[in-house]
């Protein structure tokens, strides 16, 4: 009983760095899509805006 404890550890370590392989690989998300353009346009809008003069 153990050993399958033992060989346990490896496996699940292996079926985990897959999934994470998996996902880190993924392709990114498309940058023409209308809700993210709006939402660029509206971050650079809120970074324009003035939150107090300093002179």
């Amino acid at each position: 009983m153990a050993v399958l404890a033992w060989l346990s550890i490896p496996v699940v370590a292996g079926v985990l760095a897959t999934v994470w392989a998996t996902w880190a690989a993924r392709p990114p998300r498309a940058m023409t899509d209308p809700s993210s353009l709006a939402e660029h346009e509206r971050f650079r809008a809120a970074m324009e805006r003035s939150t107090g003069a300093r002179d």
